[in-house]
């Protein structure tokens, strides 16, 4: 029986195919640099071998699944090629494996994971269902029916992927390491939607997502009346968003979920219409939607004290917006703190007025160190040009997060795509001392 041989295996995309596949009864294991990462804990739970990088790892029979971040001089991967073994990169290896299922690509500059999260958990409810999530989780069930995946548009590695469906979140400029304005961006979707077989569902209130051609039906949803799946009567609560559904201006039924803010509504209008479009019964989908219990790093909070620390991943100025106002939704009660450490210098320098604007929604504002890589060019960009740009922001470290302890009765956000986490664990031991 064949290995599979992940060569980065505690990479989020990885670590969740990697599940998939064991999940599935195939011999999994993987190597990975010996630092600690929030995807490995769900590879331990698997039993699934992880072992530090050396060629000796590579052995005959073994094929190998390659991580997108390492090269082909990588010494496992030069042993692989040594002894002949067969060798695909992550994409490749999803974008065959999923022809054997009926297949949703998830994809959008902002709420890929958490709807990819909520799909999977909708139509699992009706059909064996097997998926794969940017925060490190996957499940495969054998006998699935559908494969519900998280695609990434970073260097345009979603081409690799020919899906039955997409759900197109939203286009926005990110990744300016990569992409050099918003047209570049938009024809990498476009060309990722001449490659849907079935159907996509596009976020229709985004001016970029309504030039989108393809040559299967795009179905819009949004609040706007001239989409297909439109949300209307929007109650938000402190305890969730209730919401009636209008396909094409006709009632079809009424809907609560369990989160917060105007994106999670829109995230839930895509799975809803999607799941319409495939007939899957919509008891089913009303139940499923109210039992969601949110993905890994988005919204994730804890109460410590007076105060409710929320964990998030938000890196981009639309997200940390969207954030904010949930917690404003949830707590409208309490002040909102931000605590938002930037990732990458290319992405502070290209959007340092907007980070500043979307981070003055919160009550007050503290920064970290921004989160870069050493191969970047940061010229004389520090975290300075965006603590100047908010008023009565404040620099912290790990080593004084004590500081937010002045925030009495409030709503601390730590958010961030770096190691914000760090931040939020000194803070942890300070107040348990």
């Amino acid at each position: 029986m064949t290995i599979y041989h992940f060569v980065g295996i505690k990479g989020s995309g990885m670590s969740a195919l990697a599940q998939v596949l064991h999940d599935m009864k195939f011999k999994v294991q993987g190597s990975d640099v010996e630092k600690r990462f929030f995807t490995q804990l769900a590879l331990e739970q698997s039993g699934i071998t992880i072992l530090p990088f050396q060629k000796e790892n590579i052995k005959p029979g073994m094929t190998i699944i390659a991580g997108n971040a390492f090269p082909d001089t990588h010494e496992e991967i030069q042993e692989a090629m040594k002894l002949g073994l067969p060798i695909v990169r992550y994409h490749r290896f999803l974008g065959d494996f999923m022809q054997n299922f009926t297949s949703v690509a998830v994809t959008g500059a902002h709420g890929k994971t958490s709807t990819t999260g909520l799909l999977a958990h909708v139509i699992e409810g009706a059909k064996p269902t097997s998926f794969l999530i940017g925060d490190g989780t996957g499940k495969g069930g054998e006998g699935s029916e559908y494969f519900v995946f998280e695609a990434c548009e970073y260097r345009r590695h979603f081409l690799s992927y020919f899906p039955d469906y997409a759900i197109m979140t939203n286009i926005d400029f990110d990744h300016p390491d990569y992409f050099a304005n918003i047209d570049d961006v938009f024809s990498a979707f476009q060309e990722m939607a001449i490659q849907v077989k079935k159907g996509i569902f596009a976020y229709g209130d985004d001016e970029q997502l309504q030039k989108i051609q393809a040559k299967v039906p795009v179905l819009f949803y949004g609040f706007g009346d001239e989409n297909d799946y439109q949300a209307k009567n929007i109650v938000k609560s402190t305890n969730g968003t209730s919401f009636d559904v209008f396909i094409r201006n006709t009632f079809y039924d009424k809907f609560s979920i369990p989160s917060f803010g105007d994106h999670s509504v829109l995230n839930a209008l895509a799975v809803i219409g999607l799941c319409h479009y495939e007939e899957i019964n919509v008891e089913v989908v009303k139940d499923q939607l109210t039992t969601f219990q949110g993905v890994k790093r988005r919204f994730s909070e804890k109460r410590i004290g007076s105060q409710i620390l929320i964990d998030d991943y938000a890196h981009h100025p639309t997200e940390i917006k969207a954030t904010i106002d949930a917690a404003k939704q949830k707590y409208p009660d309490r002040n909102i703190v931000a605590v938002f450490q930037p990732h990458t210098f290319s992405r502070t320098q290209a959007f340092l007025e907007d980070f500043a604007k979307s981070l003055r929604e919160a009550d007050k504002a503290y920064l970290c160190e921004i989160f870069g890589s050493a191969r970047e060019n940061h010229g004389k960009l520090s975290i300075k040009d965006l603590q100047d740009r908010i008023e009565g922001s404040e620099i912290i470290t790990e080593e004084n997060t004590s500081v937010l302890n002045q925030n009495e009765n409030s709503v601390i956000i730590f958010m961030g795509a770096g190691d914000i986490q760090k931040f939020q664990e000194s803070y942890e031991k300070q107040l348990i001392k």
